[in-house]
């Protein structure tokens, strides 16, 4: 019996039906990102208007079994972008989660300079000040003062909130 010879080129890759379950769910779960957008960024991601007219409608659905068909018919939809709009989109969302740590880093440093200022006093504030040029020397320690006396006296902290504002304005200057 003789074999047949295979043309690698012709060979096509096979994919599982469980690859594509995979694929076909995962572009459902970016059509479910695309509804929490603006109508302004859905227009600016260049998608189809098919898809686009779609996930206004979803946002009108309030049925649970209509919403679940209407979400696998926008999964189906985005199956038939090009590779390219997919792209974009995942590029969009990976910008947005990049951006959003960002600013929690930096809200994170505000709190642990502000929590250090008032625990530590004038050496956390010179410190803050060789790292940070822009800050205003006097300003924190009056600031400091104050809110030690807010503490003592028990009153509510408005000077550790100015404090906070100060430092993320100084800290993002400093940044940008």
């Amino acid at each position: 019996m003789a074999r047949k010879k295979i043309d690698k080129d012709k060979v096509e890759e096979v994919v599982s039906k469980s690859q594509l379950k995979r694929e076909m769910h995962s572009l459902q779960e970016l059509g479910k990102q695309l509804l929490d957008l603006k109508k302004q960024d859905l227009e600016n991601l260049g998608i189809s208007d098919e898809l686009h007219a779609a996930l206004i409608e979803t946002k009108r659905i309030k049925h649970r079994e209509g919403l679940r068909r209407q979400m696998q018919f926008i999964g189906k939809l985005m199956r038939k972008e090009g590779q390219e709009i997919i792209d974009i989109i995942e590029a969009h969302f990976e910008k947005k989660r990049m951006l959003h740590n960002i600013s929690n880093q930096q809200h994170h440093l505000v709190e642990q300079w502000r929590d250090r200022i008032i625990a530590e006093g004038h050496p956390a504030i010179e410190l803050f000040i060789e790292k940070y040029a822009e800050g205003d020397r006097q300003w924190l320690r009056q600031t400091i003062r104050q809110i030690a006396h807010e503490m003592k006296n028990n009153k509510p902290p408005m000077s550790a909130r100015k404090l906070f504002v100060h430092l993320r304005d100084t800290i993002a200057n400093q940044v940008n």
